[in-house]
C-alpha cells in the first residue's frame, strides 16, 4: 500500500479538482500518439492519424482522452485502493487489448507534459513530485495483471 503525506493528497486531487478533463485528455494523448507513433497501433479503428494535425483533430482520440481522465480521476477519488480500483482495468488492457504495458508510462509523461504547460510557475517540484508518485502508482497499478 503506499503511503500518501498530507501535501501529496491535497495537491493531487487539487490538481484534479481544477484540471479540465475535455483539454488536458485529449491533448496529453494525441502528444504521446505524435511524440511515440508506435502507440497507433492500438487505436486503429480511430481512423486517419497519419500525421499530428490529424490526430490532433480527431474526436475518437479527444474523446478516448476523456476516458483516460475519467478513469484517473476514479484514483484520485480512492487514492487508498488505486490497485483495486484499476484491477479491472489491467485484465482488459492485457488480455484482451493486449496493450504494451510501457505505454501507460509513455502517456503518463506526455500528461505530466500537458499538464505542466498548463500550470505554468505552479507546477514547482514539490507539485510535480507529487503528480509523478501518483502517476507511477496509476501506472503500477495497470501494469500490475502484467506480472
Amino acid at each position: 500500500m503506499v503511503q500518501w503525506t498530507e501535501f501529496e493528497r491535497n495537491t493531487i486531487q487539487d490538481i484534479f479538482a481544477k484540471m479540465d478533463y475535455e483539454v488536458v485528455g485529449p491533448k496529453a494523448l494525441a502528444r504521446c500518439l505524435v511524440v511515440y507513433p508506435w502507440t497507433q497501433r492500438y487505436f486503429a479503428k480511430f481512423g486517419n492519424l497519419y500525421n499530428a494535425a490529424a490526430i490532433m483533430g480527431n474526436p475518437l482520440v479527444a474523446k478516448h482522452g476523456v476516458t483516460v481522465m475519467n478513469g484517473l480521476d476514479k484514483a484520485v477519488k480512492n487514492m487508498d485502493d488505486i490497485k483495486g480500483i484499476y484491477a479491472e482495468l489491467s485484465v482488459l488492457h492485457s488480455e484482451k487489448l493486449h496493450v504494451d504495458p510501457d505505454n501507460f508510462r509513455l502517456l503518463a509523461d506526455c500528461l505530466s507534459v500537458v499538464l505542466a504547460a498548463q500550470m505554468g510557475t505552479a507546477f514547482t517540484a514539490d507539485v510535480q513530485a507529487a503528480f509523478q508518485k501518483f502517476l507511477a502508482v496509476a501506472v503500477s497499478s495497470l501494469c500490475r495483471q502484467y506480472h
